[in-house]
């Protein structure tokens, strides 16, 4: 065999590090995508509340009403068939008041909505252990809003939603 002089390979010594500084590297990426691709489909990423957005144009229902000036709202106290859904209510929250018909199969007629969009201002205190005829509410309305309120409540059964 004939003589050969030894092989010189440039960075020969860090070159394995090198290797494996890359592998690490690709390593933590494909364990980073990997783990954002299991967060994304997983089952407790469906129950995760997401960031409101609003709705496209062609999406949106009837728009509501926008707040009234405070100098054109009255105090109107309305007395709500479910003493329950009053509890959970506090001041400060938007309701939208809604009448049906008084009997119990409510086959009188459809429930039709009075009040939107009215300002809770107070839920005074329950005096009375039966809650058969249900319970007080305040809510800040329109002087007009109030007039249909009051008219509601002599023939109808009124219920509230949050809005």
């Amino acid at each position: 065999m004939p003589f050969f002089p030894p092989l010189r390979v440039r960075g020969g010594k860090n070159a394995l590090r090198r290797a494996m500084r890359k592998r690490r590297r690709a390593l933590a990426a494909g364990l980073a995508v990997t783990a954002a691709a299991l967060a994304v489909s997983s089952p407790q990423a469906a129950e995760r509340p997401r960031p409101a957005t609003a709705p496209a144009p062609r999406e949106r229902g009837p728009a509501r009403p926008a707040p009234v000036a405070a100098a054109e709202l009255v105090s109107a106290p309305v007395r709500i068939a479910d003493a329950e859904t009053v509890r959970l209510l506090r001041p400060g929250d938007r309701v939208d008041v809604i009448a049906s018909a008084n009997s119990p199969s409510g086959a009188a007629g459809e429930a039709r909505v009075v009040a939107t969009n009215a300002r809770v201002k107070g839920v005074p205190a329950s005096r009375q252990a039966a809650s058969d005829t249900g319970a007080l509410v305040i809510l800040a309305v329109p002087l007009e809003t109030a007039r249909a309120l009051a008219g509601a409540g002599t023939t109808s059964r009124l219920a509230v939603t949050l809005c």
